[in-house]
């Protein structure tokens, strides 16, 4: 299953992020890709605010990983962006994260595609114009399929 939306601006960006946070499972994978700048961060900061994180998210590209512990289930978001291709060389526990008690987001997860578990939601945004976004979701297993199918009921894509 696949979904699009194109956005606007940031904060109709985050809207579509904030309404998937809402619905966002304990064990939830989403594995973003995007340019330099396309608003893989932007979609996190949305995603923080559905699962109701009120402090600053910004990205881990120095810490890798940074744990977020204060809204309705954890967020665990990651850049693997410095790690490059040796990412999934890494033993960094992404397995703990992966099957934990949150949901995870990984930026720049196409070099961690050998250690991915099968089943996730691939998000690619994509830079259109300085404010508008074109975000395109994709299923890969059935748990990430229903949730881009109740995305689809409580955020239609006719934005």
């Amino acid at each position: 299953m696949m979904l699009t939306y194109h956005t606007r601006s940031v904060d109709e960006t985050q809207a579509v992020a904030k309404a998937l946070g809402a619905i966002v499972q304990p064990g939830d994978l989403l594995c973003l890709t995007g340019d330099l700048g396309a608003g893989k961060t932007t979609f996190t900061q949305g995603l923080a605010r559905g699962l109701g994180v009120e402090e600053p998210v910004s990205s881990p590209t120095f810490t890798i990983i940074k744990e977020y512990d204060e809204g309705r289930i954890p967020l665990y978001h990651m850049d693997i962006y410095r790690l490059g291709e040796s990412a999934a060389e890494e033993d960094l526990g992404f397995d703990e994260y992966f099957f934990g008690e949150g949901v995870s987001v990984v930026e720049w997860a196409e070099w961690l595609q050998e250690v991915l578990p099968e089943d996730r939601l691939q998000v690619t945004v994509h830079n259109l114009t300085p404010t508008d976004r074109e975000i395109s979701f994709a299923a890969t297993g059935p748990r990430a399929e229903a949730r881009l199918k109740e995305l689809e009921k409580t955020c239609p894509t006719s934005r």
